[in-house]
Parts: C-alpha cells; sequence; structure tokens
C-alpha cells in the first residue's frame, strides 16, 4: 500500500505518493538545516549559556542578602584575576637573555622566565623590513611589577627600543599562580627598585 496525504482523497496514485515525497524531503531538508544552524550558533552561545547557570546562585544570594560567590577553578582559591603577569621580552641572543633572565630572577622582579631559542623576528625599523634571529624571553610576575621589570630590562638591555609587553594572567593553575606572587611578594612591598 503506498501513503496517502490527508484530504488527497482518490486512490492515492502516483502523483499523491510524489506530493508525500516532497513535503517529506522538504521537512526533512529544513530539520538537517535547524541541527546544522543549533550546531553552529552552539560554540558561541556556550558563554551565555554558563553564565545562565550561575543566575540561581547569584539570586539566592540575593534573596538572603549576602553577596554573591565568584566560582573559582579550585577550591579554597584566592586568586585574584590579572594579579600576576606574563611579560615577553625579546633579545638578540641567549647570552643577553641568559643575563637579564638571571637578574630579574634574583632581584625578585620574576618568579620564573623561560628562554624560547630561535625565534624569527620581522619587523620595520627606521623605513626598513628587517630580519633577526632572537631569544624569546616569557616573564612571570606580579603585574604592580610590570613598571618596574620594564624599567630594569631597559637600563641593562642592549636594544635602542627594548620590546617588553605584558600581558594579564586571568586564570590558571591557583598553586602556581600563588607562588609568582610569594617569590616577589618582597619587592611589590618595596616602593623603588633600583637596577
Amino acid at each position: 500500500t503506498e501513503p496517502r496525504l490527508a484530504g488527497s482523497g482518490g486512490s492515492g496514485g502516483p502523483a499523491s505518493t510524489v506530493t508525500w515525497c516532497v513535503l517529506f524531503s522538504h521537512h526533512v531538508l529544513a530539520a538537517q538545516a535547524a541541527l546544522l544552524l543549533s550546531c553552529l550558533w552552539m560554540p558561541a552561545l556556550l558563554p551565555v549559556a554558563s553564565r545562565f547557570l550561575l543566575l540561581p546562585r547569584a539570586l539566592l544570594s540575593m534573596a538572603s542578602g549576602s553577596p554573591p560567590s565568584q566560582p573559582s577553578l579550585a577550591s579554597g582559591s584566592s586568586y585574584v584575576p590579572g594579579s600576576v603577569s606574563a611579560a615577553f621580552v625579546t633579545c638578540p641572543n641567549e647570552k643577553v637573555a641568559k643575563e637579564i633572565a638571571r637578574a630579574v630572577v634574583e632581584k625578585h622582579l620574576a618568579a620564573c622566565v623561560n628562554l624560547i631559542p630561535k625565534i624569527t623576528s620581522i619587523y620595520e625599523w627606521k623605513g626598513k623590513i628587517e630580519e633577526d634571529s632572537e631569544v624569546l624571553m616569557m616573564i612571570k610576575t606580579q603585574s604592580s611589577l610590570v613598571p618596574a621589570l620594564t624599567d630594569f630590562v631597559r637600563s641593562v638591555h642592549p636594544y635602542e627600543v627594548a620590546e617588553v609587553i605584558a600581558l594579564p594572567v586571568e586564570q590558571g593553575n591557583s598553586p602556581y599562580l600563588h607562588w609568582v606572587r610569594q617569590v616577589t611578594e618582597s619587592v611589590s612591598d618595596s616602593s623603588t627598585v633600583l637596577p
């Protein structure tokens, strides 16, 4: 037996079968399109959806009169987002990079410095395109120490214009971030750092 469309009357011949197939295929295509769109939009909606998950907690805390607590990555985490920074400095060679790295760690301007050798830098300098092999320093420090770190690097760096770029760390391994703050704490308590 052939499927019949409601209201088609008649015997359900070839015309009604074709009509049914066409309508069915349109519904399948519409369902596939809706599924595809939901898959494409889902990643964009995840940050919004995650905030809605926090809404009941915020409403409950408002009803109780206490401020809402911020979620943390680890229980007991007291890390303040942005209080630690990763600073990047390029050097002409490994010898210079090691000297600067050792000095900033000794002065407690940084807890740790990673040296990444053999990077290629392409840049414009004085109207000319340059290409150099350099060593990249990745320096972990307290955000409050970035100005002192910058001043020190400028005072010892061989470049006319030393690169010092710092980015705040929003989140990470809480024990590590606590360690960075602990190692550099004595410097952040003093008002000036001499080179």
